[in-house]
């Protein structure tokens, strides 16, 4: 858990950075550091796809995710989160699913929670206390708030509440897990997650076509399990 806090301190400590600077930033600059970090992304979760081993069982655990984020509407209960944190403690006059507030709190707890050293790097944690992984992570994620919180506002510091539950569990049922899930399960459920982060690049960062992307998050539970199940056959 230790790992996970450090993580936790650092988004909160960059995007109060990113909001007492954040008006002495140009807007032009906000917008071109977002593009940079969503080709950034995009990028990152391509390598991270190409990966895999068996492109389709990615495929598959991404269809079976979505058809499963779709029916519990995972997207529309995040974004009612972030809407209800947005009436208690933000002021702008905008609200709904496009605000700034809630745009920026989904897009920091996907961006935060998603790829491999979140997965790993908790586990690792969980399991022999070494969190230098996660400490690592922490880095860049206090460096990407700095950026979302001066561009996307105060709800990128809320987005911690999500990282602390979803990093935080994993690392208390990490010694469960580990008994479960093996190397090849863990390289497709990394390849899922490089599908889920070009997702939001594209759609959330580069805004070039919106993608309910919190909808494909049950991807990276099938995608093990597919492994799992295709291990039975054999």
């Amino acid at each position: 858990m230790l790992g996970t806090i450090i993580n936790v301190v650092a988004i909160i400590i960059g995007s109060v950075i990113g909001l007492i600077f954040g008006s002495r930033i140009p807007e032009r600059l906000k917008s071109t550091v977002v593009a940079g970090m969503g080709l950034f992304t995009t990028a990152m979760g391509l390598q991270m796809f190409l990966d895999s081993e068996n492109q389709l069982i990615v495929l598959g655990a991404v269809i079976l995710g979505i058809l499963v984020g779709e029916t519990l509407g995972l997207e529309d209960g995040l974004q009612a989160i972030g809407e209800k944190l947005e009436k208690r403690f933000s002021r702008d006059s905008e609200t709904g699913s496009g605000s700034r507030f809630v745009r920026g709190f989904m897009v920091a707890s996907l961006l935060f929670c998603i790829g491999p050293m979140a997965i790993l790097g908790s586990i690792q944690d969980g399991l022999t206390g070494d969190y230098n992984l996660l400490a690592v992570k922490s880095t860049l994620d206090g460096f990407a708030s700095i950026a979302f919180a001066s561009t996307l506002g105060i709800g990128v510091i809320f987005s911690s509440l999500i990282l602390l539950v979803y990093q935080g569990g994993i690392s208390l049922l990490a010694a469960q897990l580990s008994s479960i899930i093996t190397t090849p399960m863990m390289s497709e459920m990394t390849a899922t997650g490089g599908v889920l982060l070009m997702g939001l690049g594209i759609s959330n960062l580069l805004e070039i076509k919106k993608i309910r992307v919190g909808n494909f998050l049950p991807a990276l539970i099938f995608a093990p399990l597919i492994v799992w199940l295709l291990s039975l056959i054999k």
